[in-house]
């Protein structure tokens, strides 16, 4: 799969996980009826929204955007269905184009840390899911011990 269709993928499905979350909050606060939807669609949201970060890190160091750039793209994970127009914005203006960097080139930013544990990352792929896995589930594990973002009153 390539970094543009796996960032349309999960940018996606992060604006979905909105859409859940939203219809949680409306049954929650407008109708105050449940707050299941709110549980469940506020879990998944958390959970591919920490999935999105990640793809971001990735996808951003393979394709060398620039450090705002990235920032950027995560910032856009925080306002509800910014991320489809980051997906688009950055497929239009080339920054999804290309393959997974693999093999240094002549480029001496392929020489950096960073990017030649991304490049190995991404020669192993199964590693790179079952890292990113694990550390997707670390911290929303974490943050679901810490609790909710805002106390219950």
């Amino acid at each position: 799969m390539s970094p543009r269709r796996l960032f349309r993928l999960i940018a996606i499905a992060e604006a979905i996980t909105w859409t859940l979350l939203i219809i949680g909050m409306i049954l929650k606060y407008g109708t105050q009826t449940t707050d299941l939807g709110v549980s469940i669609g506020g879990g998944i949201h958390g959970f591919v929204f920490l999935v999105y970060g990640a793809s971001v890190l990735l996808i951003g160091i393979n394709q060398r955007w620039r450090v705002g750039t990235i920032l950027i793209g995560l910032v856009s994970a925080v306002v509800p269905y910014a991320t489809i127009p980051f997906d688009i914005w950055a497929d239009r203006t080339g920054k999804l184009d290309g393959d997974w960097r693999r093999d240094a080139s002549a480029d001496p930013r392929d020489h950096r840390l960073l990017d030649r544990a991304t490049r190995w990352l991404v020669r192993h792929p199964v590693i790179l899911l079952v890292a990113g896995g694990i550390a997707v589930v670390a911290v929303f594990s974490a943050l679901l011990i810490v609790g909710p973002p805002i106390p219950k009153a």
